[in-house]
């Protein structure tokens, strides 16, 4: 089992690193009137339901996705990669390092946890006549690093931090429910402006004695499509 995580965590690593230039080499070519492939990203605001008390966590996310159109022109099946997307949340409350001194130093700071993941959204789309979308699907995520930071402000207004390897304290798969909304510009031949809601079904933490923490996140995203319009003026000259 843990060949297998690391072969998927490859894997999604080198997707990350290869995006740009296969958005730039190979955009129009991906592009055609059945497939529609393009950057996204944006802002997400996460949180971790199960602890108390805690604060949304503002991020950003940045990856590709895929639109494949269906019989129906009004139905695609869309995916893709978020190759960027941290998840987590600010506010928790502090806990024991093992160390007097630093634990003397934090008492009356707060912890933010950051859960790293590639995240894989699969969802079926519908595209009204108006240009607006609606989607729902699942999303399966691939955590690849996970941390806590201890943060405090002694009286001379100094900020003060402490990070801790929790990796291994989460399990390295999630998965939930994917919903969203959105609008294509342009007579529907431009960018989307979309915004999605992730509802982890997934107790993403291992002991069986902590408290069980499920992902939430939304996010707020722009997609860009590449190529698309070599793409329709190859079409049109067949």
């Amino acid at each position: 089992m843990k060949y297998v995580y690391t072969m998927l965590l490859v894997c999604a690593a080198y997707m990350g690193q290869s995006q740009v230039l296969i958005s730039i080499l190979l955009g129009d070519k991906l592009n055609s009137g059945k497939i529609e492939f393009g950057l996204e990203g944006g802002w997400s605001m996460s949180t971790l339901q199960g602890l108390d008390p805690v604060k949304g966590h503002s991020n950003y996310n940045l990856g590709f996705y895929f639109d494949f159109a269906m019989k129906n022109p009004s139905w695609f099946v869309s995916t893709g990669v978020r190759v960027k997307s941290t998840m987590g949340a600010e506010g928790i409350s502090v806990y024991s390092l093992n160390n007097a001194d630093l634990d003397d130093v934090f008492a009356t700071g707060s912890v933010t946890r950051r859960l790293n993941y590639f995240n894989v959204p699969v969802m079926m789309k519908y595209m009204f006549k108006n240009h607006l979308y609606a989607q729902a699907g699942i999303q399966l995520g691939l955590r690849y690093k996970g941390s806590d930071e201890f943060l405090n402000t002694i009286t001379d207004k100094e900020d003060l931090s402490y990070k801790v390897d929790i990796k291994n304290q989460y399990h390295p798969l999630d998965g939930g429910l994917c919903a969203g909304l959105g609008y294509r510009l342009i007579g529907g031949n431009g960018m989307n402006i979309g915004l999605q809601y992730y509802y982890g079904l997934v107790d993403v933490r291992i002991s069986d004695a902590s408290p069980d923490e499920f992902n939430r996140t939304l996010y707020v995203n722009v997609g860009i499509p590449i190529g698309k319009g070599k793409a329709a003026a190859k079409a049109a000259e067949n």
